[in-house]
């Protein structure tokens, strides 16, 4: 689990059979120490595992259907990526909660400098990522937590509003129009969506007996228990 809140900006290159390379640029302390055989690093939003520990970066386990689905096979020529360790029990929850499972990719379609902020709109050809892009909610952009300033319908199109500070320390003051970028939706609403696919029409026979229960003298002080006692747990 992750916060969406970068710490360090690296470089990746292949290394051995299915594994990558992360080189960190000077600075990042705060990403190398501590970290562990086994501990999971977000690399622009793909949580990998970390296989072995560098002098100044670390090796990471990587399948084909991970370069497949996200843009890391086109980080292997020097492009930045961003870095984030996974989220430690008392740390700062200071973005939302990223799991590091790209939902699908995206296009930079246009990137505006105003006077407070970077205003970048993208494409989704991608349903499976598309769908979970709302107004106000929570995106993952390259592992980066941003709120969706404004979107179509559908979530084919949105735009957000990017801090000077966020848009120097992150890989998107690298990325020029038709970029591709990893995509994750808010899980949360992955959830919500489950929810609202199962059967939600109750069973016409617990109704009447329920029914039945509140209509009893025995519903005038209804309980968990009695709720329990029959049947409705």
């Amino acid at each position: 689990m992750f916060t969406g809140l970068i710490q360090a900006i690296g470089t990746i290159r292949p290394w051995g059979e299915n594994e990558l390379q992360i080189a960190c640029e000077p600075g990042s302390d705060r990403l190398l120490l501590g970290l562990e055989l086994g501990d999971s690093v977000a690399v622009d939003g793909v949580c990998l595992t970390v296989t072995q520990i560098l002098a100044t970066g670390f090796v990471a386990a990587v399948s084909p259907e991970t370069l497949d689905r996200t843009v890391l096979n086109q980080r292997l020529d020097s492009t930045p990526v961003n870095l984030e360790p996974s989220l430690r029990v008392g740390s700062k929850l200071g973005g939302h909660f990223v799991t590091g499972h790209v939902d699908g990719v995206g296009y930079l379609e246009a990137s505006t400098q105003t006077a407070t902020s970077w205003e970048m709109s993208f494409t989704v050809a991608d349903p499976r990522a598309s769908r979970y892009i709302v107004p106000k909610g929570s995106i993952s952009i390259n592992g980066i937590s941003l709120t969706v300033a404004d979107c179509n319908p559908t979530g084919s199109w949105f735009k957000v509003a990017v801090i000077p500070l966020t848009y120097a320390e992150t890989n998107l003051s690298y990325l020029k129009v038709g970029d591709r970028v990893n995509l994750e939706g808010d899980v949360l609403g992955k959830y919500v969506e489950k929810f609202l696919r199962l059967e939600t029409s109750p069973n016409p026979t617990a109704v009447a007996q329920l029914e039945d229960l509140l209509s009893a003298s025995e519903a005038e002080t209804l309980t968990p228990e009695f709720l329990a006692e029959h049947g409705y747990s």
